[in-house]
Parts: C-alpha cells; structure tokens; sequence
C-alpha cells in the first residue's frame, strides 16, 4: 500500500522542504538553546530523507537498476537542495546562502546512497 503512495509522499515531502526552506523562521522569543550546529544536522537528515523517499518513488515506479536510480536520484537532491540554496538569497530577506548547507545537503544525499546499496545487496523490487 505505501507503494501506491509514495510518489504523492514524495512530492509533498519536496515541498514541504521547499516552503521550509523560504519562510522566514524566527526563534528569537524561544527559551530553547538550540546548538549552533543543529542548522547542519537538520539538512543531514532532510536530504537523507529526501533521498530515501525519491529513491523508493522512482524504483518501484521503473525497470531501472538500484544504482542507476541511486544516481538519478542523488544528483537530483543534490541540485534541487543548491537551487534551494540560491533562492534563499535571491528571493527571501531573511534567509541567506550557506556552502556549509549545500555540504549537509550532499553529505545526507551520500550517506543515505551508501545506506541504500549496502542494506539490501540484491535487485529485488520493493
């Protein structure tokens, strides 16, 4: 059943990132401390997720081999979380462009491949 649905999971997973990644954020008022590195991990694991959704969407959806879906999908993620990137500094006044999180980006997308190829050795469709 969660492969009748995961194309529409991972569109609205997709932009869901998107307008998480625009709006403006203000934690000011919060008595949390929040670590100056959380920025980071937040963008490890939602790239990782994204990968993680995409890859099923489009496995299941195709006769195309793991790696070569792996491939298709962890260059897309990675372009879209650059252009997500770009847009924080061109269209938003309170966001703003990080190498350190387009580095995040890649790292989830690379950790979540290496996770992908290795959990399940065979071709099996899911």
């Amino acid at each position: 059943m969660l492969k009748k649905y995961a194309l529409l999971i991972s569109v609205a997973y997709s932009l869901a990132l998107v307008a998480m990644s625009l709006i403006k954020l203000d934690f000011s008022n919060m008595d949390v401390v929040v670590p100056s590195y959380s920025d980071k991990v937040f963008h490890f694991i939602a790239y990782a997720l994204l990968v993680w959704l995409w890859f099923f969407a489009v496995y299941t959806r195709t006769n195309y081999s793991k790696l070569k879906t792996l491939i298709q999908v962890a260059i897309a993620c990675a372009v879209f979380g650059t252009i997500i990137e770009v847009l924080q500094k061109e269209i938003t006044n309170t966001r703003s462009f990080d190498l350190y999180d387009i580095a995040a980006n890649a790292l989830g997308v690379l950790t979540a491949c290496l996770v992908l190829l290795i959990y399940n050795k065979t071709d099996v469709k899911y």
